[in-house]
């Protein structure tokens, strides 16, 4: 049995003791925050040395303590652990007596919405999902990064306002995304800034393979221009020799990839496929240039490539797949936490996504939790990006 009294809705204070279970990257960053508007931070666990070097940093003063014992001493909890462990956790959680009634639980992860806390809220703990679409690095400059960082954000009907509360008090603005629909937000999320980065590190290790001295230097420009042109126009701002139907010197890509980098050549041939469809689509690729265009990618070993003619070819037929606010209702899987309504989109913006990352996982640190579906001391890699 619980010992501890529940807390009263109108005896709750207008500010709130916090608490983290799991000192990932995410975790203290969105306490800290809170601390800034006025919310006390009380208590945090932490697995491994990083976590709680991270907690030191961001959390000056608050005691690290075990799972059960942040909720004993928090209103508000942080459950920043990765999506693997969190249901688990939750279930050891409210096994044990260690949710109280009325306490706020919140977890973030874009991958669910409120259904993973279910057991939680049998026991009386009030629900809300909050996933702040941003990559963090496990320092102070993440809590500034909240500003204006959109959080996909899924909860109850009558705790919709208590959510809006606390991302505009991190500093961020609430994407309301159906329960649904986190999946596939997550999945746009993670296509527009996971993969981002595995683009460009390729692209810089590339450049170095050919004698450019600073990659860095030379893609900054170039790549800052894409992600806006695309951010404001969408597919309308597709160029290259892809989009152009310049068949010959896709050919010449490959053939160097393969001398170079076999490596790339799969990845390079699944993205200009894509590129071809949605040029396609757009009017920006005309059919009879697109014919040779994917004669070449066909003749890759790719798989069969799509009719030239078809102006909904292939995948770019699905205007949301990868885009954050487009595809789906909603928040977390669908569109950037849709959560019933995600915004309209425009001709030209389906595709684009608005920088996030969040990505998946913004929270990296395995609680030592009372709880089954918890194997082993440590259930996330401290790079992860919770």
């Amino acid at each position: 049995m619980n010992a501890n009294p529940p807390i009263e809705a109108q005896d709750r204070p207008a500010r709130l003791t916090v608490g983290v279970v799991g000192a990932g990257r995410v975790g203290p960053a969105l306490a800290a925050a809170l601390r800034l508007a006025g919310h006390r931070p009380v208590a945090v666990s932490g697995v491994s040395d990083a976590s709680r070097r991270r907690a030191a940093e961001l959390l000056p003063g608050v005691p690290v303590v075990t799972p059960a014992e942040v909720l004993a001493r928090a209103e508000l909890v942080l459950l920043t652990v990765p999506d693997d462990a969190l249901a688990g956790l939750v279930r050891g959680l409210a096994e044990t007596g260690a949710v109280r009634p009325g306490q706020l639980l919140v977890h973030t992860s874009g991958r669910y919405g409120t259904a993973v806390l279910e057991p939680a809220t049998r026991a009386g703990a009030l629900p809300l999902a909050l996933h702040p679409a941003m990559t963090f690095t496990g320092t102070s400059v993440d809590v500034q990064r909240l500003a204006g960082c959109s959080f996909g954000v899924t909860a109850p009907d009558e705790l919709r306002m208590a959510a809006e509360a606390l991302v505009i008090e991190m500093g961020g603005e609430p994407e309301w995304i159906t329960e649904s629909a986190r999946p596939l937000y997550h999945a746009a999320l993670a296509i527009g800034a996971n993969y981002l980065v595995t683009l460009v590190a390729q692209a810089m290790e590339l450049l170095g393979d050919a004698g450019v001295q600073a990659p860095n230097r030379m893609l900054g420009p170039l790549l800052g221009a894409a992600l806006d042109n695309a951010l404001r126009s969408g597919d309308a701002a597709l160029t290259g020799p892809v989009a152009r139907g310049d068949a010959g010197t896709v050919a010449a890509h490959v053939a160097e990839l393969r001398r170079h980098s076999p490596q790339s050549v799969a990845g390079y041939l699944a993205m200009a496929r894509m590129t071809a469809d949605r040029a396609l689509v757009q009017g920006l690729l005309k059919p009879e240039l697109a014919e040779d265009l994917l004669d070449v990618l066909a003749d890759a070993g790719e798989g069969p490539r799509p009719g030239p003619a078809a102006p909904d070819v292939g995948s770019a037929a699905a205007p949301d797949a990868d885009s954050p606010n487009a595809g789906s209702p909603g928040d977390g899987s669908g569109g950037p936490d849709d959560r019933s309504g995600r915004p309209d989109a425009g001709p030209g913006t389906r595709g684009v996504g608005p920088g996030h990352d969040s990505g998946p996982d913004t929270s990296d640190d395995g609680p030592d939790a009372p709880g089954r579906g918890l194997e082993g001391p440590d259930h996330g890699p401290e790079g992860d990006d919770r």
